[in-house]
């Protein structure tokens, strides 16, 4: 995986880099671009990071075949006159920069790469915890300062949040989707067009969903849902980053996980996990068959990833029960219009 970014990013005092933003990415770029790039910077190491002049953009634009958006990003920094940052990485290997870890999380944004497909090894330790602000990302040490000189500028300087990770659309809106709260989606989750995330939804980076969905519950790190299923209002889904999983786990196409309810086993197609019941790998479920009997008692963990199935919990005897789901959830297509 051969990844270039150009774009513009964001120091400290001290000149270590907070973030970085990348509106002109290649992934697998063509030749005419390496050799582009090649001749105004040594790009051979496995990774790394330089500035280019506006100079240099123009050489670019003139000597390799950008893509029509491309070089009206290209023009645009130009325009700006000023110095822009490129970053590279030949190949997927740990993350050993800021810069490197934004490229990556641009790329699983823009759904060039889908969740789990990235070595993210080296992520949060080269994301620093930053103060992102209505003036844009400043260092958690100079914020004091920062604050004070609003201040004394009669203005106000409000901090959204303080965090490793920004809000994806500060850097991108994937094309098709909607987002209700644009607070509660890192940059680094993946929307399929078609998907819909409602004001309690979340998705976390390295996660995501493959679009059409809707999203009214908890997507976390490294889980992905296919198309047509539906998470219902606080719904979750157990990722690798609590409780020290390291299972991922996958949601099939057109399940329904409902209200309060939660999984930490995959599901395949076509299942339901009925309101308030949270299947944990090591739940106790009782399969029933076609004909309302048991047939044997199971962990949750031997059904992972298996299709066409209910769970709900028996009424009186409160027994976790897995039936054959008899009906497919069919998203509503009014509510995946996004035009």
């Amino acid at each position: 995986m051969f990844s270039i970014g150009i774009g513009k990013g964001t120091k400290n005092k001290q000149g270590s880099w907070l973030e970085a933003y990348y509106p002109c990415i290649w992934l697998n770029p063509a030749q005419s671009v390496v050799d582009a790039i090649e001749g105004l910077c040594d790009i051979s190491a496995p990774q790394g990071t330089a500035e280019l002049s506006p100079s240099d953009l123009t050489k670019i634009i003139g000597q390799c075949e950008a893509g029509a958006n491309d070089a009206i990003v290209l023009q645009t920094l130009i325009d700006a006159d000023q110095n822009a940052l490129i970053c590279w990485m030949q190949t997927d290997g740990p993350i050993e920069s800021t810069p490197a870890a934004y490229l990556k999380l641009h790329l699983l944004s823009k759904c060039l790469v889908r969740p789990n497909a990235l070595n993210l090894d080296g992520i949060f330790a080269q994301l620093p915890n930053v103060a992102w602000t209505s003036d844009g990302a400043i260092d958690i040490a100079e914020i004091d300062e920062a604050v004070l000189s609003a201040r004394l500028s009669n203005q106000h300087l409000e901090i959204l949040s303080v965090d490793k990770f920004p809000k994806l659309t500060n850097y991108l809106i994937p094309p098709g989707v909607r987002i209700a709260d644009s607070a509660r989606v890192r940059l680094g989750a993946y929307l399929g067009q078609g998907t819909t995330v409602m004001h309690e939804g979340f998705v976390n980076f390295n996660a995501g969903a493959e679009g059409p969905n809707m999203v009214e519950g908890r997507i976390s790190q490294g889980v992905f849902v296919a198309k047509g299923s539906d998470l219902g209002g606080s719904a979750s889904t157990a990722g690798t980053l609590s409780g020290g999983g390291n299972e991922v786990l996958s949601i099939g196409e057109d399940c329904l996980i409902s209200a309060n309810a939660g999984t930490g086993i995959s599901l395949g197609d076509r299942c339901t996990i009925e309101a308030g019941l949270y299947i944990t790998p090591g739940t106790i479920i009782d399969v029933i068959d076609e004909d309302g009997q048991s047939v044997k008692t199971l962990k949750a963990r031997e059904l992972s990833g298996h299709s066409d199935l209910l769970f709900i919990r028996h009424s009186q005897s409160g027994t976790v029960q897995c039936r054959t789901n008899r009906q497919a959830i069919a998203l509503n297509q009014t509510l995946h219009q996004h035009n």
